[in-house]
């Protein structure tokens, strides 16, 4: 795997129901090193700290492998890396094949892959089309948050090396297709309760499926 851009935004302003809201979500490439802090990543703009950035949630890596899907359903957005909120971009990014708890070196940095994106309305607003949340869940490639072991940097170019697989067997597809499969799947279930890499108040939610 390897990271094609870095991205980061400002705060942007739009009406929703009438009221005006701020989201970080219009993200950008950026010619610079990016530092992964344990948190967030540093100047980047993250506005709602109940759902975006902490430790869960300090950075988001999407595929670039993806784009072209997107691109011909959305033809007419000015496109560009950064489309879907993440801060690396990243090709060869498999979300059937990395596993959650898996431990990367990515530029100075060490990161441990924590769950997948889950979108939400602002992605609709970057869009500017709200089918697109019920498309990206159906398309089952989220692309994942990770946590940060230790800070470091990271520039385009850079690769992602594994340092330690987990001995956990749950992809983040499989945990992702558990979040929103009305039937849910008792094998990945059980993987995903058991598995500490998750937050634990995601593995509670899940016990009443057993």
């Amino acid at each position: 795997m390897k990271v094609i851009s870095t991205n980061v935004g400002n705060a942007v302003t739009f009406l929703w129901n009438g009221k005006e809201e701020r989201t970080g979500i219009f993200k950008y490439p950026v010619d610079k090193v990016l530092s992964l802090e344990k948190e967030d990543v540093a100047n980047d703009t993250v506005i709602d700290r109940k759902h975006h950035g902490g430790i869960h949630k300090a950075c988001y890596l999407f595929a670039s492998d993806h784009y072209p899907y997107w691109k011909k359903l959305y033809p007419h957005l000015d496109w560009d890396w950064g489309m879907f909120g993440e801060n690396l971009t990243v090709e060869g990014l498999n979300e059937s094949v990395i596993r959650i708890g898996d431990i990367y070196k990515v530029g100075t940095a060490l990161v441990q892959i924590s769950q997948p994106r889950e979108p939400c309305y602002k992605l609709g607003v970057r869009f500017k089309n709200q089918s697109v949340l019920k498309q990206f869940i159906h398309h089952g490639h989220p692309g994942t948050y990770v946590r940060v072991l230790n800070t470091g940097k990271v520039r385009a170019g850079d690769t992602l090396e594994l340092i330690e697989q987990s001995q956990n067997t749950l992809t983040v597809q499989q945990f992702y297709n558990l979040l929103y499969d009305k039937k849910k799947d008792t094998s990945a279930l059980r993987l995903a309760i058991n598995n500490s890499s998750l937050p634990e108040y995601k593995r509670e939610r899940l016990k009443k499926y057993l």
